[in-house]
């Protein structure tokens, strides 16, 4: 059994008497280990397909299951304990408590997990040893995101998500987090999943999954996944 799998998932959206069908039959499947891209142009459907995998969103029909489980049948207290425990999180913007550390800010997520990985150890895995005293405003944009990919890295999660990781980092910058993330990929053995309208990041990835009008379009493998610091776009 593939350790990611989406069985023709439907989530249909009503605004007044009109459907909106975001996910369209979607089917594909991602295995242990792998960093996957999956790439679309906005409305093509790959958000609503990060937030159904990370639990933070129910299908409409279909199945979503990780790691053996059915995640699309959980209840609601189920999910929450899902994206606590299974799911960690990398958005466009940081989303750091400004008033703590980066080991603070590390620590928080690490708390509320069943099996965390220590919060320093982590920050110095994402190049930032000498920088956990530092508050938000004291980093660069990169560092904070490193912060951010850091906490997520904490809760030692089955899938790591990431929404547009660089968008909001300049060029070089956003190089090194891809590099970061292909790192930990490697290096770690999670699971990455990484959405974006980008379609030059496919050049990274074991898996690409290419979205449009809700479906998975094409899906293929990489035997020779580029180096992320080559990766021109």
């Amino acid at each position: 059994m593939a350790f990611v799998e989406f069985k023709d998932v439907r989530k249909t959206y009503h605004m007044g008497s009109v459907e909106v069908h975001a996910v369209d039959g979607m089917s594909f499947t991602i295995e242990r280990g792998e960093l996957v891209v999956i790439v679309g142009p906005s409305g093509a459907g790959k958000t609503t397909v990060l937030n159904m995998l990370g639990g933070m969103d129910s299908a409409t029909s279909g199945t979503i299951t990780l790691d053996g489980r059915e995640v699309s049948g959980l209840s609601e207290r189920e999910l929450t304990l899902y994206r606590r425990h299974d799911i960690g999180f990398v958005f466009q913007f940081y989303n750091l408590v400004q008033n703590l550390t980066a080991l603070e800010n590390v620590e928080l997520a690490s708390q509320i997990c069943k099996d965390p990985l220590p919060a320093a150890d982590v920050l110095e895995l994402v190049g930032l040893k000498d920088r956990m005293d530092n508050f938000p405003a004291q980093l660069s944009g990169g560092e904070q995101q490193r912060v951010a990919i850091a906490r997520a890295l904490a809760k030692n999660p089955k899938l790591l998500l990431c929404d547009e990781p660089t968008g909001a980092l300049d060029y070089r910058t956003g190089k090194q987090i891809l590099k970061l993330l292909q790192d930990t990929c490697r290096e770690t053995g999670h699971t990455v999943a990484i959405v974006t309208h980008n379609s030059a990041f496919t050049q990274i990835a074991d898996r690409v999954i290419e979205v449009r009008e809700g479906r998975a379009d094409r899906i293929t493998l990489n035997e020779t996944p580029e180096d992320a610091m080559t990766v021109e776009w």
